[in-house]
């Protein structure tokens, strides 16, 4: 039962960071599920996505945002993978900017000089801290760090050991403003059942595709059917070329089978209820490079 004489905040928080530095792991860490998905690969994750945190007192917000990087002409999904991150901070109450200990890079400043364009106070977190085996290495990296912009708080973290998470969790949570729930206490994400789906299956094709292919694939729900309790999900794996499509679908079908075995089980645990997944896999030439096969295909949040 909540005190009702202790204050309830709620609040919009943006993620920020370059590929791989851990932003999805700890969004999906306070969330409490596995909303955003995860792969050792760069651009994993394409989407701006909400992550409801559901405390007694506070409702964090968690923005999670793809990886900003330096796109050096790579093609329109990287613009517009760089536009949806930049574009995370209007309208928000707080940011969190997360960065790898153990690697601090030029785009790491591309994502501090972002909080420049929000009145939003900020947070660093610098993640990874447990693979620096010497502990007083780490001293002059928080020293420098925290040099870089008037942050509230500079905290060292390891999300995948939990250490120091929950003081993260604080810090961001002291800046939220007095505000009711924003969400359902039984809600996670503003994302649709839909989305949620594409994005597992093509969690499990960037985990198996190897070289650039998984690069080169989305994924899309056609339809779903209710059949008892049993949900029937129809969906394609879209990649750019002929000799993407022979790559997904492997010798015999194997690849495309154990793409969709992987993805189903992923779905059974999210969903909690009996799948069927159908997979096809379609050609559509050179999406990545086209703006307008993004926008339809739902990557540009404008």
């Amino acid at each position: 039962m909540a005190d009702p004489e202790v204050e309830h905040r709620c609040g919009m928080i943006a993620v920020l960071g370059r590929p791989n530095v851990g932003k999805s792991t700890l969004v999906n860490s306070l969330v409490g599920e596995h909303l955003s998905i995860v792969s050792p690969k760069p651009q994993t994750t394409r989407h701006r996505i909400l992550g409801v945190v559901q405390r007694e007192h506070a409702q964090l917000l968690l923005v999670d945002t793809p990886g900003l990087h330096r796109a050096r002409g790579r093609g329109a999904l990287n613009r517009v993978l760089n536009r949806t991150a930049q574009q995370a901070v209007e309208g928000i109450d707080a940011i969190l900017v997360m960065v790898d200990a153990t690697r601090i890079t030029e785009e790491d400043r591309d994502v501090v000089a972002l909080i420049a364009a929000s009145d939003a106070p900020a947070v660093l977190a610098v993640n990874k801290v447990d693979k620096i085996k010497r502990k007083d290495a780490l001293l002059p990296v928080l020293r420098m760090l925290g040099e870089l912009a008037p942050w509230r708080a500079v905290v060292p973290v390891s999300v995948t050991r939990g250490t120091n998470v929950a003081e993260l969790e604080a810090e961001l949570t002291r800046l939220l403003p007095v505000a009711p729930p924003a969400y359902p206490a039984d809600q996670f994400t503003d994302r649709s059942t839909n989305f949620l789906i594409a994005e597992r299956v093509r969690e499990q094709a960037m985990m198996l595709l190897q070289a650039e292919v998984p690069y080169g694939v989305t994924v899309e729900v056609e339809r779903t059917e209710e059949e008892g309790k049993r949900l029937i999900v129809h969906a394609s794996i879209v990649v750019e070329r002929d000799s993407q499509k022979g790559i997904v679908i492997g010798n015999g079908g194997e690849m495309l089978k154990r793409i969709g075995t992987r993805a189903r089980k992923s779905l059974i645990a999210l969903l909690g209820r009996p799948i069927h997944l159908q997979l096809w896999v379609k050609v559509r030439d050179g999406w990545s490079a086209d703006e307008r096969a993004l926008q339809q295909l739902g990557y540009d949040d404008r």
